[in-house]
């Protein structure tokens, strides 16, 4: 048996289809739909060019999903694209992307995640009269939940689908509170008209940020029950509800509030601005309708960040069983094969973020190295057809191949590359925090020789 089917064989295959759906969903919306539809009618001008992007951006996403869901179904294993890189294109381009995981993607998203929902707490229940700030219920909800996620994999299941519920039936709940009961709106609507290429462009990369987080799923390889039918239905189900939920969401909002209004909701601009939904909800429930609003960006925020702990800690493991890190994060707890070690420290890391209040620069320097990795996996396709071409593989095939695959690597690429171009300072600090891992890859290497 080899290492790595040994180390999939030692792992519980105990997530459903249920448990795969609702971390998808639950991975995928987090804040972006609270925050994002200011941002794009700034740059889309119009509502038919705003629903316009929501829809392209989450086809463009789904591609990538369908993409992987063939490639978890040929290679259903612990660590997702850390295993899809390692058995197309090696273990160092592999090694390089569970580096930049676990030393800043994994944990960097965590601590945001727990900032967010430290903030959103404060909003509907303020806690200073306490003694207590937001970095530290931030730290609080990071080490709550890596220790959930300790327990067993049917605690980390049901804490996801718990949140990913009432997640799911509040936003049902605010969109029929904006379809019929809240006043429509009487202005007018600005009329429609192509905002022009980069206007668009920049409206697709705020929709792509809201998307992000379907990739999570297929790190959980080793450990989805009959993974060859399971990854690829979870993915597609999953991406295809969150595509329907963002649009029905934003036709509600701009139901109710003017395109005026929604481009003043946007705090990230104007100082102390409430966020869309928020602004949307006081037309009816003018004195709940923040609290209303903080609490589910909190339960939002507390759902994706549980999913991306239970995930995530599963890339150092299997990069700990295949010798290139730290052996004791290659253990599995004798009681219920969860991998602890791996967990705790990226519990700690993202602690660590967290206090330091250096994760929103930290991750928006390995933005484009993330979509850097998305597009080499996503090619990974092409390699493992052509590498299997004599095998007889009957299991879950991307739809449309090769149309599907090649645009969502045009789209990786220019992620990219607008990342190199918008953010330069901050793409030298990713590769530089990539590059930093390079001798330990050597010494990791060294020592199993």
């Amino acid at each position: 048996m080899s290492l790595h089917a040994a180390r999939n064989n030692a792992l519980n295959r105990t997530i459903g289809l249920v448990t795969s759906t609702s971390l998808v969903v639950g991975c995928v919306i987090g804040t972006g739909i609270f925050l994002k539809p200011a941002t794009l009618a700034a740059h889309a001008e119009s509502l038919a060019i705003v629903i316009a992007a929501w829809v392209a951006g989450g086809l463009l996403s789904y591609s990538g999903a369908l993409t992987y869901g063939e490639l978890c179904a040929r290679l259903p294993m612990a660590g997702g694209e850390y295993a899809i890189l390692r058995e197309t294109w090696g273990r160092f381009p592999a090694y390089l992307y569970g580096w930049m995981r676990f030393t800043i993607g994994a944990p960097g998203s965590a601590a945001s995640y727990a900032v967010g929902a430290a903030t959103f707490l404060h909003v509907a229940l303020p806690y200073e009269h306490l003694g207590l700030h937001i970095w530290q219920m931030a730290v609080f909800f990071i080490l709550l939940f890596t220790v959930i996620n300790t327990l067993t994999i049917h605690a980390s299941a049901w804490v996801q689908v718990l949140l990913t519920a009432i997640k799911v039936l509040s936003l049902l709940l605010i969109i029929g509170l904006l379809f019929f009961v809240a006043p429509p709106s009487t202005a007018p609507q600005p009329p429609t008209h192509w905002p022009g290429a980069l206007k668009f462009s920049a409206a697709l990369m705020a929709v792509l940020w809201a998307y992000d987080g379907w990739n999570n799923l297929p790190m959980l390889g080793g450990e989805v029950k009959n993974a060859q039918r399971n990854l690829p239905l979870a993915l597609a189900f999953g991406l295809a509800s969150v595509i329907i939920i963002y649009v029905v969401v934003n036709l509600a909002l701009f139901r109710v509030l003017s395109f005026g209004e929604v481009l003043a909701a946007n705090p990230s601009i104007v100082n102390g601005a409430p966020p869309v939904a928020t602004a949307a909800l006081e037309k009816i429930l003018p004195n709940l309708g923040v609290r209303i609003v903080a609490i589910l960006m909190l339960i939002s925020a507390l759902s994706a960040m549980n999913g991306s702990i239970l995930a995530s800690a599963r890339v150092p493991y299997a990069m700990a069983a295949d010798g290139v890190f730290f052996r004791t994060l290659g253990k599995l707890s004798s009681k219920h094969a969860l991998p602890i070690a791996s967990t705790l420290a990226q519990g700690a890391v993202a602690s660590v973020l967290a206090f330091s209040g250096t994760f929103d620069q930290l991750t928006d320097s390995v933005v484009f190295a993330s979509w850097l990795f998305y597009g080499l996996t996503a090619a990974a396709i092409f390699k493992l057809r052509r590498m299997h071409s004599g095998d007889t593989y009957n299991g879950f095939k991307t739809p449309l191949y090769p149309i599907l695959p090649l645009l969502f690597l045009v789209c990786a690429a220019a992620f990219v590359i607008y990342a190199i171009i918008a953010t330069p300072g901050l793409t030298a600090i990713g590769l530089g925090a990539i590059a930093a891992g390079i001798p330990l890859y050597f010494v990791f290497t060294r020592r199993e020789n």
